[in-house]
Parts: structure tokens; C-alpha cells; sequence
């Protein structure tokens, strides 16, 4: 039986997605670690999730512990449909966890009512 080489480009292949993760760390490379990290999730839940976000949107996705004190929680904005984190972009919760949103959305909707 005779061999079949394999090409090389399927080896490049493999790591493609490498050269887009080196460039979002590049990006984030200005920020505190903690910060940069967020963001790095954050693309990820997006990544995951895809059209998904819209059927999702004002929903909790995951609650982290930081400290003692203080709760992370990662969720999509109701109105503007974005993965965002209570830290960055603070968060408006909902008793129903059916509408939450970011500060920046609650403080528009504050302001046009």
C-alpha cells in the first residue's frame, strides 16, 4: 500500500486561529490583566453564542466570585445586544433576570423618560 504525504498546508491550518489571538492580545496588551482578560472572554462568549445573542439578550451568562466582596457577572444588554461584564460596563439587574442592561443603556433610557 502506498503512502500519501500529507501537504503542508494542513499543518498551517492548525494554527490559524493563533495569529487572530496573538492580534487581540496585542490589542489588549495597554490594559490591566484583569481588564484584558474580560475582554477576552467576553469575545469568546460572542464567538460561542453567535446568532444566538438575540434569542439570549438581557439574560445572565455566568456569575464570577473576585474576591470575598466582590461578584462578576458577565450578561448580554437587553437594548444594545452586547456580551458586557458589571465591572466594565456596570449593570442595571433585573428581579426577573429577563431585561438587564448596561449602565450606559439604563442612563438613556433614565434620560429619554
Amino acid at each position: 500500500m502506498a503512502k500519501v504525504h500529507k501537504s503542508k498546508s494542513s499543518k498551517r491550518d492548525l494554527y490559524a486561529g493563533f495569529a487572530d489571538a496573538t492580534e487581540a492580545t496585542e490589542e489588549d496588551a495597554d490594559l490591566p490583566k484583569d481588564e484584558a482578560g474580560r475582554r477576552k472572554i467576553k469575545r469568546q462568549y460572542q464567538e460561542l453564542l453567535g446568532i444566538r445573542i438575540e434569542k439570549l439578550k438581557g439574560r445572565i451568562l455566568n456569575r464570577e466570585r473576585i474576591n470575598k466582596t466582590i461578584e462578576g457577572i458577565y450578561f448580554i444588554c437587553a437594548r444594545c445586544t452586547k456580551v458586557c461584564h458589571s465591572l466594565d460596563e456596570g449593570l442595571q439587574e433585573d428581579p426577573n433576570n429577563q431585561n438587564n442592561t448596561c449602565a450606559k443603556c439604563a442612563k438613556t433610557r433614565t434620560v429619554a423618560a
